[in-house]
């Protein structure tokens, strides 16, 4: 089956040129890599620098769309991206998820021989060496290290985590793509949940690949937080149909309880403290965000991280 790697690029760094190498030395590679390149400024030389040595590694194999910064949207230029591909599978990435090893697509994929139900599956995020006690916890808390494979029955136990796969890394299935409508073509975030409650609701699977890793980390200050977790609630807010009675409160209360005794294993319970304060912002972001379209629409831009989905017209 073919297969392509799609990648939404926006201020690069060195990590894209160390995706791109790890991507050069797969043992599964794929067809093409479509890279739906967002221009930070009109005198923004940095990202097609980064790019065009990015097609140097893959050995040319690399087509690049360019999209105003105001057309960005989570869902839609994915969509768009996908609209550029005929592969019967393709791969979402995003710029800083550096492959782990040579056998990542070759994990991804390899459920898809096996199972013709799964429709989707994505991979395991690991923390970097100079992450945090507290990163690293996240990271192992929300990607363990048993693969798993989610279908609605699994709704009762799982709660909303049956809908998660991140588009972080995660494949799938063209035609099942196609015959569920794709991804929300207007979305601040969670896109890929939104589209996976389709996936479950619809009587396919999703495939979590424990063993398919990229390294991929965010150290994230309280108020990043607060205004990540301020988006993730709007996209809550305007998918009803997708969140509306699954609560993610409860999977809240089990990560601060798994992490105090994460911390107190590694001799540092301590660091609940600082901890719990992060978790704080996550949550008033969250509150906030839930209510965002009874909030003044500046009030709105300053607590969101992705402000420009404000300025979009309706």
């Amino acid at each position: 089956m073919t297969l392509d790697l799609i990648i939404p690029v926006y201020r690069p760094d060195e990590k894209l040129m160390r995706l791109f190498k790890g991507i050069s030395i797969q043992t599964v590679k794929p067809d093409n890599i479509i890279v739906m390149y967002t221009r930070a400024s009109a005198d923004d030389h940095l990202g097609p620098e980064y790019i065009e040595a990015g097609m140097e590694a893959v050995a040319g194999n690399l087509r690049v769309y360019e999209i105003d910064r105001n057309e960005f949207d989570h869902g839609g230029t994915r969509a768009a991206a996908v609209s550029h591909s005929k592969a019967g599978l393709f791969v979402m990435m995003t710029m800083d998820a550096v492959p782990a090893d040579e056998y990542l697509i070759e994990k991804l994929t390899d459920i898809f021989e096996k199972d013709m139900y799964v429709a989707a599956a994505y991979g395991r995020q690991l923390p970097d060496a100079g992450s945090s006690l507290a990163e690293r916890f996240t990271r192992g808390f929300n990607y363990p290290e048993t693969p798993l494979v989610k279908s609605r029955y699994d709704l009762e136990k799982l709660g909303i985590k049956t809908f998660f796969c991140s588009n972080v890394c995660a494949v799938y299935r063209r035609d099942v793509y196609d015959k569920l409508g794709g991804f929300a073509e207007k979305t601040i975030f969670n896109e890929d949940m939104i589209y996976a409650h389709g996936i479950i609701m619809n009587g396919y699977r999703i495939y979590y690949a424990a063993d398919a890793g990229v390294v991929h980390t965010h150290d994230y200050t309280p108020m990043q937080q607060f205004h990540r977790n301020f988006d993730l609630a709007v996209s809550q807010a305007m998918h009803p149909e997708v969140f509306k009675g699954v609560s993610s409160e409860s999977e809240g209360v089990k990560y601060i309880k798994s992490a105090y005794v994460y911390f107190k294993k590694a001799g540092k319970g301590y660091l609940i403290v600082p901890f719990v304060w992060g978790c704080c912002f996550k949550y008033a972001g969250y509150l906030l965000g839930k209510k965002y379209d009874k909030l003044p629409k500046k009030l709105v831009k300053a607590c969101a991280m992705n402000k420009a989905f404000f300025e979009k017209p309706e």
